[in-house]
């Protein structure tokens, strides 16, 4: 199943393994049993005197999987064969299980092994979908670690009943004890925070007590990263407190335009940027929100961030480094069938859609790649573009047209997304030409009509554009002194990774000259003395 280099990566990988443990397999007499079965026996084969496999398990999803540690009580089981985006999650469970230390904080393992409930996960995936790894392989490190903690993973594909039973219609979706939990990519830490229910506290209470940063980025992306990298370089206090590092760059499937790196995908870079910005001494908040921001001028010395859970942070400088977010249609419909037929990734949950109806609304690149990409997994494919003629480029045009199954309607206004028994039925449009009303029927609706930056929090404090974006200069400076702006959240004309960067960059190089023109505030001056002391 696997080929000769596959295999040899894996043998390599697998001799990191310290303690021996077991694969127990439940298998049927069908063709993905015989697939699973392979390839155990290949990953049992990289390592026969750790690894023990059988294929005696009585598990009533077939095919299935458990992996245990001998003599733990270990409860991580693949309703998969976990190949494609899933394959680095299975060679993570097996060296974890193995005994090998995952790369995660220390605390975060102490929280982990502290929680002191019984906690039941099922995680629906596809292979295809590039969110799912990192809920796969959080879940998995925490049943592997914890004993009252218990995770399955399975593939939406081979369990297709589960899926229709359970109205599933994105991934990753989470279920806890039973009950719905989350839908869509969520670190480690957020699902720690939503089952832990103190964390919040000791999160606020841990932030708060940090002394103040000379240079503070809200946002992991490109240009948070960028700019991390830069003021740390300056050997200056840096902090980064993001949602998720990486940004949106983590729901990209395909980065192929960024000078030096020929072809990556979005997660591998967000992994990259992260491990590069830890090569210095940064300080990363991550899975905070940030709820305000509060001028020095109104502090009477440092910007003061504060965060959804109620802590804070001081700093002379911030970066403001946000990003942007899909943008809704807004129309009846999109809020109440979102997971229910309404998505935005096509890559994550087309493979749900196999076979069935659907539309794509929006004809730039982001919409005509997805429905290119949608094409070849449904039975046909809708594209509805608002304005006259498609925006996307010449040559994906061209390709979209001469597929068999795309039916197009330009200058078309979505009016209604449509649903019946909990899910999509069917969209509603009106020609804008003539004003006539139509509607098509079908059973999911992606949407891809570009982005809206996240500067909600943001309120009248610092200058925005009509669209919400923060206006800068060249040097990224805002009309707040001490604050600057890079990347999408911008007023920047280009919202693309290399450009993200490069602005990303320039505040941190603004943010320094800005320190060393600017009298540090005395309150400041105070508490890095006592945080050196300490």
């Amino acid at each position: 199943m696997l080929d000769d280099d596959i295999k040899q990566q894996l043998a390599a990988y697998l001799e990191r393994v310290k303690q021996p443990f077991e694969m127990v397999a439940s298998l049927d007499d069908g063709d993905s049993s015989k697939e699973l079965r392979e390839l155990l026996e290949e990953v049992q084969a990289a390592r026969p005197d750790m690894i023990t496999l059988r294929l005696d398990g009585n598990d009533a999803r077939k095919p299935s999987f458990a992996l245990a540690a001998k003599g733990t009580d270990t409860q991580l089981r693949f309703a998969a064969i976990p190949m494609g985006h899933e394959f680095t999650s299975l060679i993570l469970a097996l060296l974890w299980t193995g005994g090998h230390p995952p790369k995660v904080e220390a605390d975060v393992l102490e929280q982990i092994k502290n929680l002191g409930t019984d906690l039941d996960f099922e995680v629906y995936m596809s292979l295809s979908c590039h969110n799912c790894p990192d809920v796969v392989q959080a879940l998995s490190l925490m049943s592997i670690v914890n004993p009252r903690v218990k995770t399955t993973v399975i593939d939406g594909g081979l369990f297709q009943q589960e899926i229709e039973a359970r109205e599933i219609m994105g991934v990753p979706t989470v279920y806890l004890n039973g009950e719905y939990f989350a839908n869509g990519r969520m670190s480690l830490e957020e699902i720690l925070q939503k089952v832990d229910t103190g964390a919040a506290k000791r999160d606020a209470e841990k932030l708060s007590a940090k002394a103040p940063f000379e240079v503070l980025i809200v946002g992991g992306g490109p240009a948070g990263a960028a700019a991390a990298i830069y003021a740390a370089r300056k050997g200056i206090r840096t902090g980064v407190v993001a949602e998720r590092f990486g940004g949106q760059v983590n729901d990209t499937l395909e980065i192929a335009n960024y000078p030096g790196i020929p072809e990556t995908n979005g997660p591998a870079y967000a992994a990259a940027l992260e491990a590069h910005v830890r090569n210095y001494e940064v300080d990363i908040m991550n899975a905070q929100r940030v709820a305000e921001l509060v001028p020095a001028a109104e502090t009477g010395g440092l910007i003061t961030v504060k965060l959804d859970n109620g802590g804070q942070l001081a700093s002379r400088t911030v970066i403001l480094a946000t990003g942007a977010r899909w943008r809704n249609v807004n129309v009846p419909g999109e809020q109440e069938y979102k997971t229910k037929g309404v998505a935005y990734c096509p890559h994550c949950d087309g493979p749900l859609f196999k076979g069935k109806d659907v539309a794509v609304i929006g004809g730039g690149n982001s919409g005509v790649e997805a429905a290119i990409d949608l094409a070849g997994v449904v039975k046909h494919v809708t594209v509805l573009e608002f304005l006259p003629e498609m925006k996307a480029d010449a040559v994906l045009i061209r390709k979209l047209k001469s597929l068999p199954n795309v039916t197009i309607h330009t200058n078309a206004q979505t009016t209604e997304i449509t649903g019946e028994g909990g899910k999509v039925s069917g969209l509603k449009f009106k020609h804008r030409g003539d004003g006539t009303d139509a509607s098509v029927d079908l059973e999911g609706v992606f949407v891809q009509i570009g982005l809206v930056p996240n500067t909600e929090f943001l309120g009248e404090v610092v200058e925005r554009s009509k669209f919400g974006e923060i206006v800068v200069n060249a040097r990224g400076e805002t009309n707040v002194p001490g604050v600057f702006a890079a990347g999408d959240c911008t007023t920047v004309p280009y919202k693309q990774i290399v450009v993200a960067a490069g602005a990303g960059s320039t505040a941190a190089l603004s943010a320094f000259d800005f320190l060393i023109r600017t009298p540090a505030p005395a309150s400041a001056q105070a508490e890095a003395r006592q945080a050196v002391t300490a």
